[in-house]
């Protein structure tokens, strides 16, 4: 007996895009919406930016390209190094617990600020971890501002430190909520050139 699917995918497809053009022209996105659904609209809207997000080169000295675009993202051995720990970090961090990565970060800003003295470096960290100084958020706005002159708010999305927020369930009536920081830009497109 043969169990051929009724139509090929591309036939579903074509049958999608008619059904969606005519929910559009009755005015009700909200049915389509609806028939979508959020999480599946999310995933559309990555796989839809993956197609204009360029591959990030960070070269052996510490360059940051965005090589499908032939730009250089021009930051400062600094914020390069928050960068760098919020690359290595997919799973994001809060800025509040940023003194568990002190060491991390003094690795990074070594790497990317070659020359710079040693005590300024630390000194520098020091700033960036201290939950009561202000450092980290002015980090992240440079980050987002080199960003935002490069390419339109949308795709930047993907490669500044955004807030995310996590939900968490503890027992049955604690709720709490950790603040991440996070890059969403898909971690192949990240290309590390140094070791």
């Amino acid at each position: 007996m043969n169990h051929e699917a009724p139509y090929t995918v591309e036939e579903i497809a074509e049958q999608v895009s008619t059904l969606a053009k005519q929910l559009h022209a009755a005015g009700r996105k909200d049915l389509l919406l609806k028939a979508i659904g959020a999480p599946l609209l999310e995933e559309l809207r990555i796989e839809a930016a993956k197609a204009k997000l360029s591959r990030l080169v960070i070269t052996e000295d510490y360059r940051f390209i965005l090589a499908d675009y032939q730009k250089e993202v021009e930051l400062q051995p600094v914020h390069k190094a928050v960068y760098l720990l919020f690359l290595a970090h997919p799973e994001g961090i809060e800025f509040k617990r940023l003194a568990d990565y002190r060491d991390e970060l003094i690795k990074y800003y070594t790497a990317t600020a070659k020359g710079l003295d040693r005590d300024k470096i630390i000194e520098g960290v020091d700033h960036l971890v201290n939950p009561l100084d202000n450092a980290i958020n002015e980090k992240c706005s440079r980050i987002k501002k080199t960003f935002l002159d490069m390419m339109d708010e949308y795709t930047a999305s993907y490669y500044i430190i955004s807030s995310h927020t996590q939900k968490h369930f503890e027992g049955s009536n604690r709720i709490w909520y950790e603040r991440l920081k996070i890059i969403t830009l898909p971690r192949e497109l990240v290309v590390l050139l140094h070791n």
